[in-house]
């Protein structure tokens, strides 16, 4: 079994190598035209470069799993703003695809969490597929929408969760066929667990993303992720590649739902036991506060277990 780690979009070791730089909708109104246009270039470059910066640094380390930041463009959706991001960065897009397709390192975005399909007001829905399309027209730019995925949460249950999964099954017949292929659904910590998590997923053949962390704040009496797995697994064969889950361990026990500065291998063990028993090949994506440290020291941790062998910067066999 090969388990790959990776973090999220911020190499902090890396100097001022933030990808999310922002302006804000309010800043760009106060401008003049020109230099409205000035600005959304030169913060669109900035964080450009800074992902091509930490594709750099990811190879140079071994970590073959990257979470992008959805932040690169700012206002890329913004209906007063609505502007061509594409055309000016072709290239700059085209080199950071590049070298993650000579790579072979795997890539993915994660909208934030007002992009959800179970809601009743049919302006969160459009929004939704404009968030989704505009990631996807991302990796399109990059190259990469043929084998990257775009992770989102079901949604809100607004206080009735059959009426709300109802809601999503009928509000993702909104999103492009070509999209949805390259979405995924997480479980998340608070309304809908696992089962169902997947219970959608099987329905709309969409990958599940196990989150583990998520599993263990919000689980149903009777679930247990270990029986789970299989069937979770199963659903990648959707998309053709190997599974991937986040992984995270709590702050504190008072504050559970919290992400740790790093991440606790003891908090782990029953889920790489239960991996180990499987045997299949995954990619961990490290969700904590210290991101790459956290990606790099966690392989670390894992690879004193008894048995297993480090064989990159930020990937173990057992």
């Amino acid at each position: 079994m090969i388990i790959r780690f990776g973090y999220v979009s911020h190499a902090l070791s890396l100097w001022d190598c933030s990808p999310a730089k922002t302006l804000t909708f309010t800043r760009w109104k106060k401008l003049e035209e020109q230099e409205r246009h000035e600005q959304l270039l030169y913060v669109t470059k900035q964080n450009l470069e800074h992902t091509l910066r930490m594709m750099h640094y990811n190879i140079a380390h071994e970590i073959m799993v990257y979470r992008m930041s959805s932040s690169i463009v700012p206002l890329a959706t913004h209906p007063e703003v609505l502007w061509d991001y594409k055309t000016p960065f072709k290239d700059l897009l085209t080199e950071i695809g590049d070298l993650v397709k000579k790579y072979k390192l795997r890539t993915s975005f994660h909208p934030n969490q007002f992009t959800l399909f179970t809601s009743d007001k049919k302006h969160i829905t459009e929004n939704a597929v404009g968030d989704m399309t505009y990631h996807y027209d991302l990796l399109d730019a990059m190259g990469l929408a043929d084998e990257a995925i775009i992770n989102i949460h079901v949604g809100g249950a607004y206080g009735d969760k059959t009426k709300a999964t109802e809601r999503f099954h009928h509000n993702i017949k909104k999103l492009p066929t070509h999209i949805k292929k390259r979405m995924t659904l997480e479980n998340d910590d608070k309304t809908y667990t696992t089962s169902e998590t997947l219970a959608i997923c099987q329905k709309e053949q969409i990958p599940l993303l196990f989150d583990y962390h998520h599993y263990m704040a919000n689980k149903d009496d009777d679930e247990n992720f270990l029986e789970l797995l299989p069937t979770i697994f199963t659903t990648w064969d959707w998309v053709g590649i190997h599974p991937k889950i986040h992984v995270s361990s709590p702050k504190s026990e008072k504050e559970f739902r919290s992400h740790a500065d790093y991440v606790d291998v003891e908090f782990l063990i029953p889920l790489l036991k239960g991996l180990k028993e499987l045997n299949v090949d995954v990619d961990l994506m490290i969700e904590a506060k210290q991101k790459d440290k956290a990606a790099l020291k966690l392989c670390e941790d894992v690879a004193k277990i008894r048995g297993v062998k480090r064989i990159g910067g930020a990937t173990i066999e057992w």
